[in-house]
């Protein structure tokens, strides 16, 4: 291998085709790097999704630049209504996180869905929203939870919300000179989650999940009603008409079946190796369904315990 002073260039022998391999110590280095290279580099955080698609030389880039050592940018801070996460917090903080359980309750159930634990050790929230894979279980939550993902780049930040960040499999609205710096999530103190999937087998890719979050209301109903659906189309999915159907409701059978096929028809899945359309038609409104018995349940479980 040929070194620098800056970073390290690859030999041809390695499995991703030569690149130059360059450590940011700041964001504004990064942003840097990024913009010398004209947006031919690719950031390095956790590695879990870049790493093999360099690997499978699916990704040719001149250089990739480690962020990983940046410092800050893998907080979790409450901010005045909002639960700001760095785009360097990896999922076992936040599964460790007593802030992620209590505020952010949806992400919280969702990270034990992603790979195993060595993936869970090393992947970061930044890297898989960046990454944008329409069956991810984190961009899934930042849609259903309505975030505001915060990109820095030379011209400045922005604030960019979660629905129009996705433009599409493995495609966001990130320039190529742009870097995710944080997610900015609505306080979701006293929120009931649940999230389900189905895989072939834990930790694989998701055939169809179902992210649910409410707020519970006077009586037995429910308000902030909000319902996502991952893998079912190019990109993570808010269920808008079914989340309104069942706000003010008791999750009543009625309801919630009429949600589910509003559901489906908000879902566009495709066949690939995984499943086909037709099946992940099929098991919409089956996960939906279960997806909102299960919240019904956790609150009746809530107040058993609270006179318990």
């Amino acid at each position: 291998m040929a070194r620098d002073g800056r970073g390290v260039t690859r030999s041809a022998a390695m499995k991703p085709a030569p690149l130059e391999y360059l450590v940011a110590r700041t964001a504004d280095e990064a942003l840097a790097l990024l913009e010398r290279f004209e947006g031919d580099a690719r950031l390095l955080a956790g590695g879990q999704s870049l790493v093999p698609l360099l690997s499978m030389r699916l990704l040719r880039p001149k250089a990739v630049v480690d962020i990983g050592r940046i410092p800050g940018l893998d907080r979790v801070a409450v901010d005045g209504g909002a639960v700001t996460v760095g785009a360097l917090a990896r999922y076992s903080a936040l599964e460790a996180s007593a802030t992620v359980r209590e505020r952010l309750p949806l992400l919280a159930r969702a990270v034990p869905f992603v790979g195993d634990r060595q993936i869970r050790n090393r992947g970061t929230l930044g890297g898989a929203l960046s990454h944008a894979d329409p069956a991810g279980e984190m961009a899934l939550c930042a849609v259903t939870l309505g975030a505001r993902l915060r990109a820095a780049g030379p011209a400045g930040g922005r604030e960019i919300e979660a629905e129009d960040f996705f433009r599409g499999p493995y495609t966001t609205a990130l320039e190529a000179t742009e870097m995710l710096v944080e997610a900015v999530f609505p306080d979701g103190a006293g929120t009931l989650a649940v999230f389900a999937e189905h895989a072939r087998r834990h930790g694989d890719f998701a055939v169809v999940s179902v992210a649910a979050a409410a707020e519970p209301g006077e009586g037995d109903t429910w308000q902030r009603v909000r319902i996502g659906l991952g893998a079912v189309a190019d990109r993570p999915v808010f269920a808008r008409r079914a989340s309104a159907l069942l706000a003010g409701t008791r999750l009543e059978p009625e309801a919630v079946r009429e949600a589910a096929q509003l559901c489906l028809a908000e879902a566009d899945p495709v066949s690939d190796v995984r499943a086909s359309a037709a099946y992940r038609r099929h098991l919409i409104p089956i996960y939906v369904e279960r997806a909102l018995g299960e919240l019904r349940s956790r609150r009746a479980g809530a107040r058993a315990g609270e006179r318990g």
